[in-house]
């Protein structure tokens, strides 16, 4: 069964415009063009190093770009632009750039000493000054949301990863982000805990969040999302719409890669 939800409109929430990155004299990513739209779910695969997680991190502004542009709702993320040219912006003022940007790690960067229901209600409070009470209560409803309602209570040690990913995924939703990222969620999972990962993402497809997803599961790809772009050696390859990509790919790089994931 193929599921499909609304694209809400034809505006793109993210454009990502000739984007450069390098780590010294490593050249990571070499002129990344990429739009995102308002509602959909846009996802990234391709071979280690190609530069997947790092686009993943300039978005979310953990790293920045050594040329080009990236958009959110039409601001400049990282930078103001002024006579010509781009100015770093202060640490206030991407962290508030950043609170509109959820993101979801390999690993799920949990603190080890709260409960479930703590890590959650603790940047609602601290970042967004939320009472105690609203925050433990949308934190509640937030776990009920991805199943682990009767887990709020525990600590990350007494939850099995994909429990420990899916507090993850409702620490991030706790923030009311416009954009969720996700870079490889469930890589770090025993196999049989990865459906209920991917289950969560997909209800919040269905719900109209705006998603860039760094994955390997193929399967999620083909169902859920509403493009597809295949990254080798910091470039796009090739970029469709899932089905198509997947079913009949182009590109010599993304037919061998595909044979091999398949």
């Amino acid at each position: 069964m193929t599921l499909t939800h609304e694209v809400r409109t034809k505006e793109a929430l993210v454009r990502i415009e000739g984007v450069h990155k390098y780590f010294g004299e490593h050249h990571v990513l070499r002129g990344i063009d990429m739009n995102v739209k308002e509602g959909e779910v846009s996802v990234i695969i391709g071979p280690s190093g190609s530069g997947k997680s790092t686009l993943l991190r300039c978005v979310n502004l953990m790293e920045s770009i050594s040329a080009g542009r990236i958009y959110v709702r039409d601001e400049l993320i990282g930078y103001r632009e002024a006579g010509g040219r781009l100015h770093d912006l202060s640490g206030r003022e991407i962290a508030a750039q950043r609170r509109e940007i959820g993101m979801v790690f390999q690993r799920f960067n949990l603190f080890p000493h709260k409960t479930a229901v703590q890590n959650i209600i603790e940047a609602p409070i601290q970042v967004k000054k939320q009472s105690k009470a609203a925050a433990r209560a949308k934190a509640l409803e937030l776990l009920d949301r991805v199943g682990l309602a009767d887990r709020a209570g525990h600590y990350p040690a007494q939850l099995s990863g994909g429990q420990q990913q899916r507090v993850a995924i409702a620490r991030a939703l706790a923030m009311e982000p416009e954009l969720m990222l996700f870079d490889e969620p469930t890589s770090a999972l025993d196999p049989e805990l990865v459906g209920d990962v991917l289950s969560v993402m997909k209800d919040l497809a269905k719900s109209g969040m705006t998603m860039i997803v760094v994955t390997h599961e193929i399967g999620f790809a083909r169902e859920v999302g509403d493009t597809l772009t295949f990254m080798d050696g910091g470039v796009v390859v090739e970029s469709g719409d899932p089905r198509e990509v997947i079913g009949n790919p182009q590109h010599a790089r993304t037919q061998e890669f595909l044979s091999k994931v398949l």
